[in-house]
Protein backbone atom coordinates (compact mmCIF):
# COMPACT_ATOMS: atom_id res chain seq x y z
CA UNK A 1 0.00 0.00 0.00
CA UNK A 2 1.15 3.20 -0.92
CA UNK A 3 1.49 6.19 1.38
CA UNK A 4 3.04 9.71 1.05
CA UNK A 5 3.05 11.52 4.05
CA UNK A 6 3.99 15.60 3.50
CA UNK A 7 5.03 17.66 6.75
CA UNK A 8 6.73 21.14 7.41
CA UNK A 9 3.85 23.54 6.54
CA UNK A 10 3.59 26.48 9.18
CA UNK A 11 3.15 29.91 9.16
CA UNK A 12 5.94 32.18 8.33
CA UNK A 13 6.33 36.21 7.68
CA UNK A 14 7.23 37.31 3.91
CA UNK A 15 10.41 36.72 3.28
CA UNK A 16 11.05 33.16 5.64
CA UNK A 17 11.51 30.09 4.64
CA UNK A 18 10.30 26.60 5.06
CA UNK A 19 11.02 23.10 3.79
CA UNK A 20 8.42 20.63 2.79
CA UNK A 21 9.29 16.80 3.12
CA UNK A 22 7.30 14.27 1.54
CA UNK A 23 8.07 10.73 3.05
CA UNK A 24 6.58 7.55 1.45
CA UNK A 25 6.09 4.41 2.56
CA UNK A 26 4.94 1.04 -0.48
CA UNK A 27 7.08 2.90 -2.76
CA UNK A 28 10.83 3.96 -3.76
CA UNK A 29 10.58 7.39 -4.70
CA UNK A 30 13.71 7.40 -6.30
CA UNK A 31 12.35 5.20 -8.46
CA UNK A 32 9.47 7.20 -9.61
CA UNK A 33 9.02 11.12 -10.65
CA UNK A 34 7.43 13.20 -7.48
CA UNK A 35 5.50 16.58 -7.82
CA UNK A 36 4.48 19.50 -5.96
CA UNK A 37 1.14 20.93 -6.13
CA UNK A 38 -0.59 23.72 -3.94
CA UNK A 39 -4.36 24.76 -3.90
CA UNK A 40 -5.10 27.91 -2.37
CA UNK A 41 -8.78 28.69 -0.63
CA UNK A 42 -11.04 29.30 -3.99
CA UNK A 43 -8.42 28.43 -6.57
CA UNK A 44 -7.88 25.31 -8.39
CA UNK A 45 -4.89 23.00 -7.73
CA UNK A 46 -1.25 24.57 -9.24
CA UNK A 47 1.69 22.66 -10.14
CA UNK A 48 4.57 23.95 -7.86
CA UNK A 49 7.83 21.64 -8.91
CA UNK A 50 8.37 18.29 -9.81
CA UNK A 51 11.67 16.16 -9.91
CA UNK A 52 12.88 12.86 -12.39
CA UNK A 53 15.59 13.17 -14.07
CA UNK A 54 15.52 16.98 -14.18
CA UNK A 55 13.72 19.51 -11.99
CA UNK A 56 10.55 21.53 -13.66
CA UNK A 57 9.44 24.70 -11.35
CA UNK A 58 6.39 26.87 -12.19
CA UNK A 59 7.36 30.41 -13.10
CA UNK A 60 5.88 32.08 -10.23
CA UNK A 61 8.20 29.74 -7.73
CA UNK A 62 11.47 29.74 -9.74
CA UNK A 63 14.63 30.83 -8.35
CA UNK A 64 13.17 30.50 -4.55
CA UNK A 65 11.55 26.75 -4.40
CA UNK A 66 14.51 23.87 -4.82
CA UNK A 67 13.00 20.57 -4.81
CA UNK A 68 15.58 17.46 -3.96
CA UNK A 69 15.54 14.17 -3.39
CA UNK A 70 17.02 12.25 0.15
CA UNK A 71 17.30 8.59 -1.24
CA UNK A 72 18.51 7.21 2.01
CA UNK A 73 15.28 8.59 3.74
CA UNK A 74 12.75 7.87 0.55
CA UNK A 75 11.89 11.41 0.70
CA UNK A 76 11.97 14.05 -1.24
CA UNK A 77 12.18 17.87 -0.06
CA UNK A 78 10.97 21.58 -1.20
CA UNK A 79 12.95 24.03 0.16
CA UNK A 80 11.09 27.30 -0.14
CA UNK A 81 12.48 30.48 0.34
CA UNK A 82 11.73 34.26 0.12
CA UNK A 83 8.10 32.96 0.78
CA UNK A 84 5.10 35.17 -0.43
CA UNK A 85 1.71 35.75 0.47
CA UNK A 86 0.85 34.47 -2.66
CA UNK A 87 2.01 30.92 -1.57
CA UNK A 88 0.21 30.20 1.33
CA UNK A 89 -1.91 27.12 0.21
CA UNK A 90 -2.06 23.41 1.42
CA UNK A 91 0.58 21.38 -0.33
CA UNK A 92 0.51 18.22 -1.76
CA UNK A 93 3.11 15.77 -2.91
CA UNK A 94 2.33 13.06 -5.82
CA UNK A 95 4.29 10.47 -7.59
CA UNK A 96 4.14 9.02 -11.07
CA UNK A 97 6.22 6.34 -12.89
CA UNK A 98 7.42 9.47 -15.24
CA UNK A 99 6.83 12.54 -15.86
CA UNK A 100 8.56 14.98 -18.76
CA UNK A 101 9.36 18.35 -19.54
CA UNK A 102 5.73 18.57 -21.19
CA UNK A 103 3.68 16.48 -18.30
CA UNK A 104 4.78 17.38 -14.95
CA UNK A 105 2.16 20.04 -14.28
CA UNK A 106 -0.57 17.87 -15.65
CA UNK A 107 -2.06 16.84 -11.76
CA UNK A 108 -4.26 13.98 -13.35
CA UNK A 109 -0.99 11.68 -14.51
CA UNK A 110 -0.32 11.62 -10.84
CA UNK A 111 -1.12 8.23 -8.94
CA UNK A 112 -0.45 8.49 -5.51
CA UNK A 113 -1.18 11.65 -3.48
CA UNK A 114 -0.67 12.85 0.01
CA UNK A 115 -3.01 14.66 2.61
CA UNK A 116 -1.36 18.31 2.31
CA UNK A 117 0.27 20.31 4.54
CA UNK A 118 -1.09 24.11 5.11
CA UNK A 119 1.73 26.93 4.43
CA UNK A 120 0.77 30.13 5.31
CA UNK A 121 2.66 33.41 4.79
CA UNK A 122 1.72 36.60 6.82
CA UNK A 123 3.14 39.03 8.88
Amino acid sequence: QVQLVESGGGLVQPGGSLRLSCSASGIVLNDNSVGWFRQAPGKEREAVSAISSYAYYADSVKGRFTIARDKANNTVYLQMNDLRPEDTAVYYCATDRFVGQNSWFLSNLYDFWGQGTQVTVSS
